[in-house]
């Protein structure tokens, strides 16, 4: 059950990275006002939020603690990550306040996973 977990851990972690990753090659054109949700932002965004939801049940599964309240305000944050990269995907350009608020949320997600015990 451990190999599993790793390997849905490596997962999530591509998809924080392809997210992002995403939004930090896009500050210049941000500071021009020519950024845009990238598909990269989109795809890591769902493969957080699977990968994620499966991390939770193989913890759940093998007897693991899960601290319910972290997991929930991590997926408020990454739902409204998905949401917003979601509906403006296919816009020539994204608005700096929205582009700059899942940047935001991105890194907050980051921090709240590492930090909250």
């Amino acid at each position: 059950m451990d190999v599993l977990i790793h390997l849905f851990v490596g997962l999530h972690i591509i998809g924080i990275a392809s997210l992002l990753g995403g939004f930090l090659t896009q500050l210049k054109a941000m500071g021009a006002g020519t950024a845009r949700f990238s598909p990269a932002m989109l795809h890591g965004a769902l493969t957080m939020l699977v990968t994620g939801v499966i991390l939770v049940g193989l913890n759940q599964a093998d007897d693991q603690p899960v601290d319910n309240i972290k997991i929930g305000v991590k997926l408020a944050l990454l739902i409204v990550i998905l949401g917003l990269v979601y509906v403006k995907r296919d816009e020539e350009k994204a608005d700096k306040g929205l582009f700059g608020l899942v940047g935001l949320l991105t890194t907050a997600n980051v921090f709240i996973a590492v930090l909250w015990t």
